[in-house]
């Protein structure tokens, strides 16, 4: 039997509800996810072989807007081998951040801090991303060689492709695909927006989070395949990255369910397509050649 390839996931979360509470799960429809989820936890749920491919490495990313999580995030990435990668967060409007992020640097496992992320979803301001103080804390995550993860609503979309002109140089990554509409069967919008923001050369895409944004339990193949066509279409499969948005992803079938179909899409790549969007877009972004462990 032949040697399985590595496959990277780029995008998951884990959580301590003894250690730090996570509001965000207290609002209806999370009540499976409503406890704590581990590594080990996310290595009993990503079983699945896809393409030939079993999990070697993942990026975690933050979930609330806590340094002190972050901190625990980039601690954990430190001890933990799976785990190559931490997008952390910290509070972009303030004077201090360039401080902040090199405290967070300096700890023992702060090299895998690779990136930040902010919720802009949950921002009312429709140009939050361009607030004077935004983008002051974007140059020092700049200046400090971090990446940049956009996490907004499919209707933010002018912001993200405002950022993506205004900062050329700042690697930025679209989580979750920019959150399609797919459970309202309307992606014309969303599709347009998707080209011009893949216009921009220094931005990446998920393919994440795309089965909690259809009917959690009607969902087929074929309600995600227009998403993965026009992803494939504006941004190539070398600027596209397999994430699972585990334990988020349990609220519509889990990590294995999501992984047997990243590899129906995948059906018609070649082993170089599949390379990149299972390996390494991923790995380039969040430069996880360099972890030595």
């Amino acid at each position: 039997m032949s040697e399985l390839l590595p496959l990277v996931d780029a995008h998951h979360h884990v959580w301590d509800l003894d250690r730090r509470p996570q509001p965000w799960l207290d609002e209806p429809g999370h009540e499976p996810i409503r406890r704590s989820h581990g590594i080990d936890d996310l290595r009993t749920a990503a079983t699945r072989i896809i393409a030939g491919r079993s999990l070697t490495s993942t990026v975690v990313v933050q979930c609330v807007a806590s340094v002190a999580e972050t901190m625990e995030l980039v601690d954990l990435a430190d001890q933990e081998p799976l785990v190559g990668a931490v997008v952390g967060w910290a509070d972009l409007t303030s004077p201090a951040i360039g401080d902040v992020l090199d405290e967070v640097r300096s700890r023992p496992g702060g090299r895998y801090l690779r990136a930040l992320r902010h919720l802009v979803q949950g921002e009312s301001d429709p140009e939050w991303l361009q607030q004077p103080a935004v983008e002051r804390g974007l140059r020092a995550v700049q200046d400090r060689g971090l990446g940049y993860d956009v996490l907004i609503r499919s209707h933010q979309f002018p912001q993200a492709i405002r950022l993506a002109q205004r900062f050329p140089d700042l690697p930025l990554v679209l989580d979750h695909a920019g959150k399609p509409p797919i459970g309202r069967h309307s992606l014309t919008d969303w599709a347009r927006e998707i080209r011009v923001l893949a216009g921009r050369p220094q931005v990446r895409c998920k393919v994440s989070g795309l089965i909690t944004e259809a009917d959690h339990h009607k969902w087929t193949v074929e309600d995600i395949r227009p998403v993965w066509e026009t992803l494939m279409a504006a941004f190539g499969p070398d600027r596209l990255m397999f994430g699972s948005d585990w334990p988020v992803c349990v609220l519509a079938g889990g990590w294995n369910r999501w992984a047997v179909t990243v590899e129906q899409l995948l059906d018609d790549c070649s082993p170089q397509e599949k390379q990149a969007v299972l390996c390494d877009t991923s790995t380039a972004f969040y430069r996880l050649s360099e972890n030595e462990k």
